[in-house]
């Protein structure tokens, strides 16, 4: 594919609202059987109350991003985790008062990935969502995610190059980038990502299990500290354990949009250089686990919304 081929997938999101359509990814290597539906993915909750959902807000000198990302923020979750990284604005302030029922955290090293892993740690929802405090992920978008994950999904990923999807933030040369690291990873893994490097996820809180992030103390490391993936190299992490692992993802379209204030502190080449040690490093971690045979077999109902849908033989 050139690179002329692969800006094409850069979309702005068409005007109006047509219906999402989901990527379903059954795990790696697995094959649908014939005249199998992705409506034999849903989940019938019966005698389960609806789930609940915490969104985790990672932050840091964001005061003046938080107002656009707040308004866009419905009022009816379960819980909305603010961690701080530090800020030296009034970031903690202004999210207290758009919004008095927030949960603000500190992070006990430094990082937005150990401030992912504080505010996982603290959620207590049955579905997780993570979301950017600089506006460029839109929190009108989490019921998509909330919906892959109440039809069957474990992790619902976001990505920016699917049908409906697309960017008005990315660079000529973080697409590319983006584009080959895809490539490796999903040779590796056998997974079929269209999107690597993007942060907007949801799951349910047993793939935290899977995750493997560590949000508690740490002897000898104190808040200026970091420890490996406590840093942005956390969202290539998670996709590759959540692939590693081999549970149910489906790929949700997501557009991202240009934070209105500050600068970003993405950097093409370290952070391109940070995501392939990752991807190494993982790799050397531990193989994938083995194929699942059963992957597309009637979900079991957990007893509650948190529990993984897939067969226990699956993940195990």
């Amino acid at each position: 594919m050139s690179i002329s081929e692969i800006s094409e997938q850069r979309r702005y999101v068409p005007r109006g609202k047509p219906e999402t359509k989901f990527n379903v990814l059954a795990p790696a290597k697995c094959k649908e059987p014939a005249g199998a539906h992705h409506s034999q993915l849903r989940i019938a909750p019966r005698g389960k109350a609806e789930p609940t959902v915490s969104v985790v807000i990672p932050a840091k000198n964001e005061a003046l991003n938080l107002p656009r990302v707040f308004a866009a923020l419905d009022d009816g979750y379960h819980e909305v985790i603010l961690v701080d990284g530090g800020s030296k604005d009034d970031t903690v302030e202004v999210a207290r008062r758009l919004r008095p029922d927030l949960i603000v955290i500190g992070q006990n090293r430094n990082g937005k990935g150990n401030a992912l892993a504080c505010g996982f740690q603290r959620a207590t929802g049955d579905f997780i969502v993570m979301l950017d405090a600089d506006g460029s992920t839109d929190p009108a978008e989490i019921p998509r995610f909330v919906n892959a994950l109440r039809e069957g999904a474990d992790f619902a990923k976001g990505s920016r190059f699917m049908p409906g999807a697309g960017s008005s933030d990315i660079s000529r040369l973080r697409q590319v980038g983006n584009y080959f690291l895809n490539k490796i990873v999903n040779l590796l893994y056998g997974t079929r990502y269209t999107d690597l490097c993007y942060g907007y996820n949801a799951f349910r809180r047993d793939c935290l299990t899977v995750m493997e992030l560590n949000g508690g103390d740490v002897e000898n490391c104190d808040e200026h500290s970091m420890l490996w993936g406590d840093g942005f190299e956390v969202e290539t992490l998670i996709n590759v354990r959540i692939a590693k692992a081999g549970i149910r993802v489906a790929e949700v379209p997501s557009f991202e949009r240009r934070r209105h204030f500050g600068a970003s502190n993405l950097n093409a080449f370290s952070d391109g250089l940070r995501v392939l040690r990752t991807i190494h490093a993982e790799r050397k971690r531990g193989a994938r686990r083995a194929s699942r045979s059963q992957t597309t077999s009637q979900r079991e109902v957990g007893t509650s919304w948190s529990v993984l849908s897939t067969l226990s033989e699956e993940a195990s």
